[in-house]
């Protein structure tokens, strides 16, 4: 008789959660080309140039917002694909200690962004 093993998961669910995401991650992508024809659009106008740095700040905390998004769906795919709960358990861990890195660098430039478009600001006529 066959040993199975009680946590793995059935190539059945794998198959039907990578589907899944596929699916999210196209109105995902949709969603955020919106976004950012939204933001295009403000920016294009008089009240949305209130000063240039801010325009660098807005731009780099979407690029951020689309990097991190990029490395959820990636981690769900790797996810879809594990076969037991410990493959779960250390995609999850790694992703968690990639992303606090990848947070804390983003926070140190987004505060730097942020001082220099503040700095632009007080220098303005």
């Amino acid at each position: 008789m066959a040993e199975t093993n009680p946590f793995e998961i059935p190539p059945q669910i794998r198959e039907l959660t990578e589907k899944n995401i596929e699916q999210f991650r196209q109105f995902y992508d949709q969603w955020m080309q919106g976004v950012t024809q939204a933001m295009s659009m403000w920016s294009a106008t008089p009240a949305g140039q209130a000063a240039p740095g801010f325009d660098g700040l807005r731009n780099r905390a979407v690029q951020f917002a689309k990097d991190n998004a990029d490395a959820a769906f990636a981690l769900a795919q790797e996810l879809a694909q594990a076969k037991d709960l410990q493959h779960l358990m250390t995609l999850q861990s790694q992703y968690a200690e990639a992303q606090m890195r990848a947070f804390t660098a983003q926070t140190q430039e987004l505060g730097h962004l942020l001082t220099e478009a503040m700095q632009s600001m007080r220098t303005r006529p």
